[in-house]
């Protein structure tokens, strides 16, 4: 989830369901999960970020949440719908 955010912050993926697809069909992701970003949706983008940052504080930057992450939890917004 938190990758798939980095990938949509630089331009790389256009939207969140490609980044869903390319999970599923390329790397086995479980469909039922509906593909990562979807997953991240589902659980709530702020308990994702809240998850992250503990992580960062115990095994440094490269578990820090994305700024778009970061951005649609604040919001209240998700990825997919």
């Amino acid at each position: 989830m938190n990758e798939g955010a980095k990938l949509l912050e630089e331009g790389i993926a256009s939207r969140a369901s490609d980044i869903d697809v390319a999970c599923i069909l390329g790397y086995a992701w479980p469909v039922y999960t509906g593909g990562p970003m979807f997953w991240g949706d589902t659980i709530g983008l702020g308990k994702i970020v809240q998850r992250l940052d503990e992580l960062a504080a115990l095994h440094g930057s490269a578990f820090a949440p994305a700024a778009l992450l970061r951005e649609k939890a604040a919001a209240g917004a998700s990825f997919t719908r």
